[in-house]
Order: C-alpha cells, then structure tokens, then sequence
C-alpha cells in the first residue's frame, strides 16, 4: 500500500517518542486517523469528549511528564475548540503540538464548509504553525514543529488540508531544493551556564544580604537538592508561587509555602521584609505582592532573557536552567552565621500551620470546604500526582495539600482558566497509569467539562475527582464582594447531583455533607480502582481570603455588605467566626 503523507506525519510523531494523542474524530482528519489505527500499538488515541479537554490533557501531560503533549482536531469548529487550552500550554511554558485538519487544499478561501483558516486563527498561540503542502513536506515540518515547541517551551501547530492526508509519495511533486531525508529528528537541549563574572557578581549581592527571600517557581522544578542547599547557605525562606509548588516539599523548614491572594502570611511577611530577592524559573505576576521599590537587591535567574527584570528591578540576571546556574552559584556563596530571617519565619510557619489545623478541622455546619482538602491531603501517597482548577478551590488545594516526595501538582497558572483540572488528571493518568491521581474542582470549572468522566471511564483511568459543591462561582462571588464592593450577581449556580452523573457514566460516585463523614468517603473513593467521583457539599459562604488582609480589601467587603449582599448575615457570621480563630 502507498504511504500517504498521514502515514508520514504519524511515523514522524513516532520517531520523536509520542506515545498518546489526545483529541477528538471529525471528517477533515479521517485521513490521519486511517494512520492511526493502522498504528495503534505504537501511539495510542485517547477520544476525549470536547477538543478543549484534548488540548488541556496535552498540556497536562507536558507538564507532568517534562515531554512534547499532542492534541489533534478536525478542520474549522474542532480546531476553533483547541484554542482555550493550548493557550494555557503557551501562558504556563509548555511544550504543545496542536495537529489540525483543513478543507480541500483548491477549495480554500471559498466559503466551502468548514472553511476557516485555522493556521491564520493560531497565529498568536503557536510560535510555529504551518499548513502541510503535501507529503514531501510532512517530515520538515514535523521536525521543526516538535523543536520549536520543545526548545521555546510552547505551542506548535499543523494543519493539512483532507486531501493532502490521503495524497502518496507517488503522487507527490519534490522541489529539486528539498533533498529527501535532509531533516533530523533529533531535539538537543541547551545547557547555558553565565560567565564567571555575573556568577561572582550575584553570589557578591546575596552574600552581602542578611535577610534572603527565595522565590522558586517552576523553572525550579527539577531543582530541588539546589534550591535547598542555597536556602540552607544563605538562612532564607523558600516562596513558592503555584507553579512551583512541588519545589521542594512543605515540611521544609526552609519553605513558607505559597504566595499572592493564595499564599500564606508567612510568605508576604517574608517578602516584606527580605533585603536580598532570588528570583529561580518564576514569572509570577503579582506585582503587589514583591518587595517595594529599592526595599531588596535581587538577583534573577530564567532560561528566557527576556524576562529577566520583567517583574522586579534586580540587579543581576543569569540566564539559563535553574539547576545548571544554581549548581554553578552555590559554591560562590557564603553560609550565613545569622539564622535570624530564617528563625522568623519558622516560627510564623508554626502559627500558620496552627491556624490551617484549626479550619481544616472545623466541625460546624454547613461544611467548610477546607475541611475536604485537610483530610484529603492526609491521605494522598507520596507519589500522588494532584490537579486543580481555577477560582476559590485553588485556594483549598494551595494551602491544604501538601507536597512530599515525588508528589506532582498544577493547575492552570497565569491564563488561570477555568476547567482545566479534570483533563489534566487525563494527561497525567495516561502518562502514569500505576500513580494515584486527584483532581480537586469546584462544581462551576467541573461542569464546564463534566462530560469527560466518560473519558475517564472508557479508558479505565484511576483518577479520583473531588468536587467541591457549593453551588455558586466562588471566586467571582468573592472578587465581586471583596474587591469591588459590589454586592454578589450573576454566580449563582443550579444545583446538579454529581454523584448521579458520575454513576450514569460508569464511574463511582460519593456523597459527602458533614464532617465527621469526610475522612471515611475520601478514603473509600481513593480505595476504588478505576475513576470515582466525590461530592462534597460545603458551606457557599466560606471566604477564600488573602493570607494578608488590606484595609482596601477589608472596606470594599463591608461596602458590599452595606448596600445589600443578600447573604450579608451568614457572610458576616462565617468570617467572625474565621477571624476569632485567628486571635485564638
């Protein structure tokens, strides 16, 4: 039988490694599917139920695997679907190739159907996109589709037409200027070190500071043993933004754990009072949340040049990867005498600890909804790779769940998209078939994407999805009230019996409403093998607040209350009641 240029594409993705695509069928990709199925003992398809959830499972598989994710889509709408998701690949740093189809290659640009021209639309999400013009082009293009991706850290993408797919290399009409196999399917990964003198200069900066605050984000991922040793040299605290919560784990007594609206007192305090900022692999947003202006010398290190200075004002920037430039820095750098910084923020850290212990302890009802991911957390092996999602559940995974060992997290970082932690339990689930995976959502990002539990179930994954229920858009809600001042509109959401539509989908599912049955459920669920669901009713008016109050934040809130929050009298009593255990 003739290779046609879908045999091509599919043996080139072969030769790189990818070992599952993740999307969904349509008739403008029949042609690669023939190629697929013709090799389904070399690279697995998993059929997600909306193309958004292929482009997410892609992106979460690249994010726990360190490898190249793939998703691919028909032509026109299917494609359209991608869009949300690699995005989040693009925002958070992740290598992504985005496969497409396109209408018939002479009917382009005539209003046929389907017509849209999807490698215009991914123009701004893709750093490489091309159409394929035929199957002497497959193998080029592959190739610096997958380098790119690899080495920018981002999205690539492809789209060929229905007919090239089926089009053979008999067919095929080679440029005399494209010599057959002239293109190497080979990526080779840039180990950068700085020179000498900007080593010296930085190790010069922090050994003259007596207050270090680390900020370790997800370049730092694979840095761990470096991370801690600095801390250890220099007596600093360890801040982690989200991304990099799997930086070293939460039992360190180097780290202070998160930082910004879902980070902990500890952190901000460090951070406001450090005189020497390390910036390792992090872009973390929040300008508010850094030091002041001439507070802190800083030092900066990031693989991309471009974000060097891009948050803070620091006064030497090393680029390159974390562990490389740590591993060269460290010798450089002096061990402090005085623990004093560092002894400091221990000693929050016991308080913060103390605090969380006492909500996520709580037994009143309606349940809190920490309470789910304090117990939760207690129960998840050291392996544990866990996904969350956007709004007022990040803020319960962020501060309950703890990292130890080779646990994995993430979320959706800096698009902080919503629905998002369901298809990443899929890529991670897919990637690591024998490791528990959880994904805690809340009931608004779950039903956004709530049809993939039959994904789940079709392929047997065992992933557990808690969901915690409280029938509103929490982090709007909270947004609306406390920063803005305005009275709640618009969130509420209709209740929807999630144990009913995990079960009508084959999964297991659990109920969960009062606290002293939390511990038991959990447990059952996560002893089920295969995908269970959990729902967890908890109490709509729990607020997620800042580890730090502002005196803004705090008069927008009563300015809400004052003219009308219809929940004004639950709402007042729930955070009297939080702000009590805080004094205790």
């Amino acid at each position: 039988m003739a290779t046609t240029a879908a045999d091509l594409l599919v043996e080139r993705l072969i030769a790189w490694g990818v070992d599952a695509i993740f999307g969904f069928p349509g008739d403008g990709i029949n042609g690669i599917f023939e190629a697929l199925r013709t090799r389904q003992n070399q690279i697995a398809f998993i059929q997600v139920r909306h193309e958004e959830a292929a482009a997410f499972a892609a992106c979460g598989y690249a994010k726990y695997t360190g490898r190249l994710g793939v998703c691919l889509a028909t032509s026109g709408p299917g494609g359209i679907h991608l869009l949300n998701g690699l995005y989040d690949a693009k925002c958070d740093g992740q290598p992504v190739l985005a496969i497409t189809g396109h209408t018939f290659h002479d009917l382009i640009g005539t209003h046929y159907q389907q017509d849209v021209d999807l490698d215009k639309l991914f123009i701004d999400v893709a750093a490489f996109n091309q159409r394929v013009m035929g199957p002497a082009h497959v193998n080029n293009i592959v190739d610096e589709a997958i380098k790119t991706a690899l080495t920018r850290r981002t999205v690539s993408h492809i789209t060929i037409p229905k007919d090239i797919q089926q089009w053979t290399l008999d067919d095929d009409h080679r440029s005399d200027a494209n010599i057959s196999k002239h293109s190497a399917d080979l990526y080779a990964a840039v180990r950068s070190v700085p020179s000498p003198e900007l080593l010296q200069r930085a190790a010069q900066l922090i050994n003259d500071g007596s207050k270090v605050a680390i900020l370790a984000g997800r370049g730092c991922l694979g840095a761990r043993d470096e991370i801690l040793e600095l801390a250890d040299r220099v007596g600093g605290a360890i801040i982690k933004p989200l991304l990099g919560k799997a930086v070293v784990p939460d039992d360190s007594p180097f780290t202070t754990g998160g930082i910004g609206l879902l980070g902990t007192s500890p952190s901000q305090d460090a951070l406001e009072e450090c005189d020497t900022l390390l910036i390792a692999g992090s872009g973390f947003p929040y300008l508010e949340f850094y030091p002041k202006p001439e507070q802190a010398k800083g030092v900066q290190i990031d693989v991309d040049p471009a974000r060097i200075g891009l948050r803070f004002a620091v006064d030497v920037g090393l680029v390159g990867d974390c562990r490389t430039v740590l591993r060269a820095l460290a010798p450089l750098v002096e061990r402090k005498r005085d623990r004093g910084f560092l002894q400091a923020s221990q000693d929050r850290m016991k308080d913060w600890r103390g605090l969380m212990k006492e909500r996520g302890t709580r037994s009143d009802m309606p349940m809190k909804p920490q309470v789910v991911t304090y117990h939760l957390n207690k129960l998840l092996d050291d392996d544990a790779i866990v996904s969350a999602d956007s709004g007022t559940i990040a803020t319960w995974a962020a501060r309950y769940i703890d990292m130890r060992e080779t646990m994995q997290f993430s979320l959706s970082g800096s698009l902080a998209t919503m629905a998002n932690g369901l298809p990443y339990s899929i890529g991670a689930a897919v990637a690591f078939p024998t490791r528990q995976v959880v994904c805690i959502v809340g009931d608004g990002g779950f039903t956004m994407l709530m049809g993939e539990i039959a994904t789940l179930v079709k392929y047997d994954l065992n992933v557990t999805v808690i969901i915690i229920k409280n029938n509103v858009l929490g982090e709007i809600k909270w947004e609306q009230v406390a920063l803005e001042g305005n009275p709640q509109y618009g969130v509420e959401l209709q209740p929807i019996d999630f144990e009913a539509h995990a079960k009508a989908c084959g999964a297991a599912g659990f109920t969960v409403e009062h606290p002293k049955d939390v511990e038991r459920t959990l447990k059952a669920a996560l002893a089920h093998r295969g995908p269970a669901v959990v729902q967890a009713v908890v109490d709509p008016n729990e607020p997620p607040f800042p580890g730090k109050i502002t005196t803004k934040q705090a008069l927008r809130f009563a300015k809400a209350l004052a003219r009308g929050e219809k929940d004004r009298w639950d709402i007042i009593k729930t955070v009297l009641e939080d702000k009590v255990r805080e004094v205790i």
